[in-house]
């Protein structure tokens, strides 16, 4: 069959757009490309009504207006025309810079003749991963954030909001619609905008009710409400894994270690398994695909869907250096595992961050309640140098002069995180420092 034949079919089978040339404009817009001469250039759907160029137009979902500079189709190189009718896709350019004013999913519509509804069938995507995404040099994030507007063009999952930490400086808290997702979006802020860039452990949404009968949606430990907590809430996924047979032990163990239910097990041939499981989201966002690729040779592969929320013993543990909350490594895990979590970060973290002039303690704590604690020694001087001889007492006396002198120090000190130390905590890399 011929190409022109083909068409001729396609015409024939595939009903036309359905639309009301007279009625107010309505245009859907499905996509926007940002041009660093023209502005953003938003591609559209005619549902009903026209549009020409040198109108103004009006965005429904923030009642921005804009005057039409050029309207066009793609043939398949942009060719500006006198208008766009019915059922017919093309372009629009208005001169905006803005990013964030050209919305997918969002409708336009003439602002002197403006339609009464949007067009129906589009709902913002719902995050279900949080990572914190910040600069590791300062001064890049004003660049950070024009890197952020311009995938959001063309990626209306993407969700983010400014956010700041005592650690890592300014940053962007970016929800994500799963694992791959964020991934995608921080190699594309490396590779396209030349970003060296930092990401804190990933997290979920948590629902957490207070004893006051209030509930907060909670997508970073640093939100989570200080005073008592009467339930959490946790989202949950039903989760497929296909792997061989020979490592089905193993994958089964991984899981029920993961609080994972078993929901079935189908072999779909002689060495080829599948596994269903129902497991908490906060415990496969973080390394579980790596352990399940680490136990299978790299042959087990994993899909999920959400399934709903349950509720848990859920906790918060906060890091403490030398008393002080550190929120970058706050982490909200299952009661059973804050004891691990704790020593795991402060063994990790005695390891990393240099010794101070005086005594630092890293503490573990849930609430107020301390769960693991690590010392980092104090650098001592040799004050016993220039004694010689056996007089014990003035020895003594040094050593309790130098032990007063640790203590005011102690209480003045504040211990200097680097930042490499930070990047390797969070990223599981427990070299000790260089």
């Amino acid at each position: 069959m011929g190409v022109e034949a083909l068409l001729d079919r396609i015409v024939e089978q595939i009903p036309a757009p359905v639309g009301r040339a007279d009625a107010p404009a309505r245009a859907m817009i499905f996509d926007s490309v940002y041009d660093a001469y023209r502005g953003v250039v938003t591609y559209v759907r005619m549902v009903d009504g026209a549009l020409q160029p040198r109108e103004r137009i009006q965005m429904m979902s923030t009642a921005a207006t804009h005057e039409l500079l050029e309207i066009g189709v793609s043939s398949p190189e942009p060719v500006p025309t006198k208008g766009l009718g019915v059922g017919e896709v093309g372009y629009l350019i208005t001169g905006v810079k803005d990013v964030r004013q050209s919305k997918v999913g969002d409708t336009i519509t003439n602002q002197r003749k403006p339609a009464t509804e949007a067009l129906a069938g589009y709902t913002d995507p719902k995050p279900m991963v949080f990572s914190g995404i910040y600069p590791i040099d300062g001064s890049d994030y004003a660049e950070l954030r024009e890197a952020l507007d311009k995938l959001k063009l063309s990626d209306a999952s993407l969700q983010y909001e400014p956010e700041t930490s005592v650690a890592l400086g300014f940053g962007f808290r970016a929800g994500f619609l799963g694992l791959l997702h964020l991934e995608i979006i921080t190699e594309r802020l490396s590779r396209e905008f030349g970003l060296d860039l930092i990401t804190t452990a990933p997290s979920v949404t948590y629902e957490v009710t207070t004893d006051t009968g209030d509930t907060v949606s909670v997508t970073n430990p640093s939100e989570y409400p200080d005073g008592r907590v009467a339930e959490v809430s946790e989202p949950i996924v039903k989760v497929g894994i296909l792997l061989p047979k020979d490592y089905v032990g193993t994958v089964m163990e991984l899981c029920q270690s993961r609080r994972g239910t078993l929901l079935g097990m189908d072999y779909l041939s002689e060495d080829r398994v599948e596994l269903r499981y129902n497991m908490p989201l906060g415990e496969i966002v973080f390394d579980f695909f790596d352990h399940l690729k680490s136990r299978t040779q790299g042959y087990a592969s994993l899909d999920y869907e959400p399934a709903g929320s349950q509720t848990a013993d859920l906790v918060k543990v906060d890091i403490l250096l030398q008393g002080d909350k550190v929120d970058a490594f706050s982490s909200i895990v299952h009661r059973e595992k804050a004891y691990s979590y704790g020593t795991m970060m402060t063994e990790r973290l005695r390891k990393l961050i240099p010794r101070q002039q005086f005594e630092v303690p890293i503490q573990a704590a849930i609430g107020a309640r301390i769960i693991a604690r690590e010392n980092i020694r104090a650098i001592r001087k040799d004050v016993l140098a220039k004694c010689y001889g056996g007089d014990i007492t003035r020895k003594r006396k040094l050593l309790e002069k130098q032990k007063e002198g640790k203590k005011r120090m102690k209480m003045v000190g504040r211990v200097e995180v680097p930042q490499e130390a930070f990047i390797a905590a969070l990223s599981g890399d427990v070299e000790t420092k260089k």
